[in-house]
C-alpha cells in the first residue's frame, strides 16, 4: 500500500497577505499545508479521500494521472469544494467518478453541485455515481475498507481503516466500539488542529494520547491548524514513533 499526503492543513487559520506570524514566513516546504486529503494506492486501485478546495492544485502538484473512486468523511466544505473539477478525470477515464459517503454527505453533494444530477445535464459538467456507505465494511475494486465513525462535536465523521493503515480526519471524540477497529495498526493518521482546546477537534495532546491508547507501530497527524507553529519545533515535542505529516509525505506499507 502507498498512502500520499496531499494536505495535512485546514480552512482554520488559513494565511492571509497581511499576516505576519513565523508560519507565514516560513520557507520550509513542511509548513506549506494545503486542505487535508490523502491518496491511497492498493493492487492498482488509486483511492482518493476528499476533495477539498485545493484539489485541483493537489492533483497537479503530485501528478496523480488516475482515480478509481473518492471516499468522503464528512460533508463540511473544506472537504469538499473541489469536487468539480474531477471532471478532468471523467475526460481522461472516460467514465463517471464512483463516490462514496455517508447519506448525509451524498445529500449535501447533491445540493450544492445541484447541476450534476440536473435531469438536463450542461455539456462538460461532473459525471458521478453515488454511493452510500454505512458503519460496515465495503469492497472498493476488491480493496477492503472498514469505516470508523467519530465525532466531529456533534456531526459523525467517517474515518477509514485499509489493511495495516487507518486514516481519522476531524475527530474530538471516539468511542470505545469504534477504537477496537484500530487494534494492531502499523499506521495511524489521526488529526491535531492546535495546542489550545477546540470543541470539534482534537489538540495536540489529546493526539497523543489517543495515539498511546491505540498504540500503532507509526502514528501521523494531519489536518493541523496554522496556529500549531512551525513543522520543526513541533516535531520535536512529539513521542518518537508519532510524525507531524506534511504535504507530498509519503508512506510504503
Amino acid at each position: 500500500m502507498k498512502l500520499t499526503f496531499l494536505g495535512t492543513g485546514t480552512s482554520q487559520g488559513i494565511p492571509v497577505i497581511a499576516c505576519s506570524c513565523e508560519v507565514c514566513r516560513s520557507v520550509d516546504f513542511q509548513d506549506q499545508r494545503l486542505r487535508s486529503s490523502v491518496l491511497i494506492e492498493q493492487s492498482g486501485t488509486h483511492i482518493l479521500i476528499d476533495t477539498g478546495p485545493d484539489f485541483r492544485q493537489q492533483m497537479l502538484t503530485n501528478r496523480v494521472k488516475h482515480l478509481d473512486a473518492v471516499l468522503y468523511t464528512h460533508e463540511h466544505k473544506d472537504h469538499t469544494a473541489g469536487l468539480d473539477d474531477i471532471r478532468s478525470f471523467n475526460f481522461k477515464q472516460k467514465m463517471d467518478m464512483p463516490l462514496y459517503g455517508r447519506s448525509s454527505v451524498l445529500d449535501q453533494l447533491k445540493r450544492e453541485y445541484a447541476y450534476m444530477f440536473a435531469a438536463s445535464k450542461y455539456p462538460g459538467v461532473a459525471s458521478v455515481t453515488l454511493n452510500e456507505i454505512k458503519n460496515t465494511p465495503f469492497e472498493i475494486n476488491g480493496v477492503r475498507i472498514e469505516p470508523i465513525e467519530v465525532m466531529h462535536h456533534n456531526l459523525p465523521v467517517f474515518g477509514f481503516r485499509l489493511g495495516d493503515m487507518a486514516y481519522i480526519t476531524d475527530a474530538k471524540t471516539v468511542s470505545e466500539s469504534e477504537r477496537k477497529k484500530l487494534a494492531n495498526l502499523d499506521v495511524l493518521v489521526i488529526n491535531a488542529l492546535q495546542k489550545k482546546p477546540h470543541i470539534s477537534h482534537l489538540t495536540l495532546d489529546e493526539a497523543i494520547q489517543f495515539i498511546a491508547d491505540i498504540n500503532p507501530k507509526r502514528a501521523y497527524i494531519t489536518h493541523v491548524g496554522h496556529y500549531m507553529g512551525l513543522h520543526r519545533n513541533v516535531q520535536r515535542e512529539l513521542p518518537e514513533n508519532v510524525h507531524l505529516a506534511y504535504d507530498g509525505l509519503i508512506l510504503h506499507g
